[in-house]
């Protein structure tokens, strides 16, 4: 049986610590602030990014360097005999097809799986685990990477945001459309299903935005996910500075699903910083069937 390596990258919103725990590997992503680079998680607090998030405009996020990728790939296969690796969804970001092209190099070849898991944050994040799960039932890297990649549009992303500031410093939006929005008082709803961050609805009001948050992932389970039972769909929330209004959103959500555990994360950084303070996002997600775990 191969000894397969799972690793990903910090959008995944897996801490250090918490990669540790879970016997996975995360690639900090990097950022610039006011020109200076930051690897997420590891020479930054949350706090201290927070901090400069609010009082700089010179924020910007990079893919994960070629040589890091791979210096962290030869580390893995020292030890392992393939590697899964798991980065954000392709259609957020080239850094996936980036790896993918290197893994088809000769080292690599038959021995690093890249997964275009159309995923990020929290929904990444059981991706990551799943993978975990499967590799220590004895699944090859191959497997891991075909199951995850058949099953990587069962899921939903639904975000609102409090301000528009971040989007237009990220060239997102426009500073005449971020004015307007803001003048209106609109909280937009986005939602990623599969690939793109798209435009889902607007709201006036943050109460107004969760609610057609909610009416939207209780669609999803009544139309998109029809005949699957609650014990096998997951539904999590991601917070950007706003624990407390996470923690009422999910009170909220605790109405329409009383038996569900709902575990809130923060967005990670490299995400962050082009959402802005407040940001709010909740995710349902079907579980893998135990037979992928056989």
């Amino acid at each position: 049986m191969s000894r397969v390596a799972i690793a990903t990258d910090s959008n995944s919103g897996i801490t250090q610590e918490e990669a540790r725990r879970f016997g996975v590997t995360v690639l900090p992503m990097p950022f610039y602030i006011d020109g200076r680079l930051y690897f997420e998680g590891v020479d930054l607090s949350s706090e201290d990014f927070y901090e400069k998030l609010t009082s700089t405009k010179d924020i910007s996020t990079s893919m994960p360097a070629v040589g890091d990728v791979m210096d962290c790939w030869n580390r893995l296969l020292e030890d392992y005999d393939e590697v899964v690796y798991i980065p954000m969804s392709s259609g957020l970001s080239s850094s996936c097809q980036t790896a993918k092209n290197f893994a088809g190099e000769e080292e690599y070849d038959g021995r690093v799986y890249v997964v275009d898991n159309h995923r990020i944050s929290v929904t990444l994040k059981l991706s990551v685990m799943e993978a975990r799960k499967m590799a220590d039932a004895g699944k090859s890297a191959a497997e891991i990477r075909r199951i995850l990649e058949k099953t990587a549009h069962d899921s939903s992303i639904y975000i609102t945001l409090d301000t528009l500031e971040y989007l237009k410093r990220g060239g997102r939006l426009t500073p005449a459309a971020a004015m307007i929005g803001t003048l209106l008082h609109i909280k937009p709803v986005l939602q990623i299903q599969g690939e793109k961050l798209d435009t889902f609805a607007k709201a006036r009001t943050m109460k107004q935005a969760k609610q057609i948050m909610l009416d939207a992932v209780a669609s999803d389970l009544k139309n998109r996910f029809q005949g699957v039972p609650m014990s096998d769909m997951t539904i999590s929330m991601a917070q950007i500075q706003s624990r407390e209004e996470a923690d009422a959103f999910r009170d909220e959500a605790r109405l329409l699903w009383p038996e569900q555990e709902i575990i809130i994360d923060p967005l990670p950084s490299s995400i962050a910083c082009h959402l802005g303070p407040g940001a709010l996002a909740i995710t349902c997600t079907k579980n893998l069937d135990d037979a992928y775990y056989a």
